[in-house]
């Protein structure tokens, strides 16, 4: 079987993205520019030929897009609002002294993101990381973070894009909580081997600075953006499906609300051109994914789910998750933590990877992620065995959940 060209151009652009780990940014745009020529001179946009099938293709992704890019660079600038409250600095008064430290604050990420976006999830567990192991953060630790962002928000349709577009499309929140019992799995496989190699990299802060005091405005700013986050996102489920495409709701929630209280406390922009380049880099393997010639997924099975999380990891789940709501058939919790978890696996095959990342730069290498987070992968093939074992494979229709 003859492989479309558009694949080769996608395969050889990861490639070089994992190889080129410094120019990552320069090898996704020429991936996606070779897309386009490709399709502009040789084929076309979903049975839409040239300049206009490119159009439409851009008005039908330009949402997503939009949001995508507005949560990476507001969740950047809270971040560092949340860091300059001096709220992680207090930390080590909470967190144990020991590896059970790291435990602990991987779980938090975890609760954290069942309720909150897992980008903003993610960034709050980089940056506490960050203040109470001195900045010397082990890679595997990160890709814990990671993960740990993803597992939370695997049963929670406010916790990831995947489960609310699952949301949006009839899926009943019911239908995707099973994806815990994977998820709990998961996380104690490769919490507890993170954590201890953490502790061996950099013990963690024993001992806060008495002199700290919490910032509250930058925190009340925090919370503000986080429940303005969460009820835009709520806001959005209660529109008709139609409606709530054709807006990016939460992102343009986040990027108000941070500019409305820039006055009470003025952001550090100086985090914005890195977050910028590194939502443009996510942006545009989204859109080339867009554009693979993937008309329909293998039939819908436990094997098949399982695949499309290995594959999650290294192509985008948003286009995935689309096909797989248009073609059924599927048990919703198994999908969304399939490929919800399953981009955990490399630095780049999830939003809150990509904005970890920005935030640790050398973080952005697939062979550090997979040798010093090894265990990631195996918490995905355990978490996705335990759930299959205990609950079995339960197909459900959107809507008839």
């Amino acid at each position: 079987m003859s492989v479309p060209v558009e694949f080769v151009i996608f395969g050889v652009t990861l490639s070089g993205v994992a190889v080129f780990h410094r120019h990552t940014l320069a090898v996704a745009l020429s991936g996606l520019a070779a897309v386009i020529a490709c399709k502009l001179i040789f084929g076309d946009f979903f049975g839409q030929p040239g300049l206009l099938g490119l159009w439409f293709h851009l008005l039908e992704e330009w949402v997503i897009l939009a949001n995508l890019f507005a949560l990476l660079v507001g969740f950047a600038v809270l971040s560092r609002h949340f860091e300059e409250s001096h709220v992680p600095h207090l930390m080590p008064r909470i967190l144990p002294d020991d590896w059970k430290g790291g435990f602990t604050l991987l779980a938090l990420v975890f609760v954290l993101s069942a309720f909150l976006d897992n980008i903003a999830a993610a960034l709050i567990g980089a940056t506490v990381a960050g203040t109470v192991y001195r900045h010397r953060v082990h890679i595997g630790f990160l890709a814990a973070i990671v993960a740990a962002s993803n597992a939370g928000g695997a049963g929670s349709v406010v916790g990831d894009t995947t489960t609310t577009m699952m949301w949006l499309e009839g899926v009943s929140p019911l239908e995707v909580m099973h994806a815990y019992v994977a998820s709990v799995a998961a996380f104690f496989v490769f919490a507890i081997p993170a954590a201890r190699a953490q502790q061996r990299h950099s013990p963690i802060e024993r001992h806060p600075d008495p002199q700290i005091h919490i910032d509250w405005a930058r925190l009340i700013i925090v919370v503000l953006i986080l429940v303005s986050a969460i009820a835009a996102n709520i806001h959005a489920n209660t529109l008709p499906p139609d409606q709530a495409g054709d807006f990016p709701y939460i992102g343009a929630t986040v990027i108000g609300v941070i500019l409305l209280v820039t006055p009470w406390r003025r952001p550090d922009w100086k985090v914005v051109p890195a977050a910028v380049t590194g939502s443009v880099f996510l942006l545009s393997l989204v859109l080339m994914a867009s554009m693979m010639p993937v008309d329909e997924l293998p039939p819908a099975t436990a094997v098949s789910t399982f695949g499309l999380g290995v594959v999650s990891s290294v192509f985008d789940n948003i286009p995935l998750t689309k096909l797989a709501l248009e073609q059924g058939g599927y048990d919703w919790g198994a999908l969304a933590y399939a490929v919800g978890f399953g981009g955990s696996m490399i630095w780049f095959g999830s939003s809150a990877g990509v904005a970890v990342s920005n935030l640790v730069p050398e973080a952005k290498s697939v062979g550090q992620w997979l040798r010093q987070g090894w265990y990631v992968a195996v918490g995905y093939v355990v978490g996705f065995i335990v759930l299959i074992a205990l609950l079995g494979w339960n197909p459900q229709v959107p809507g008839q959940g």
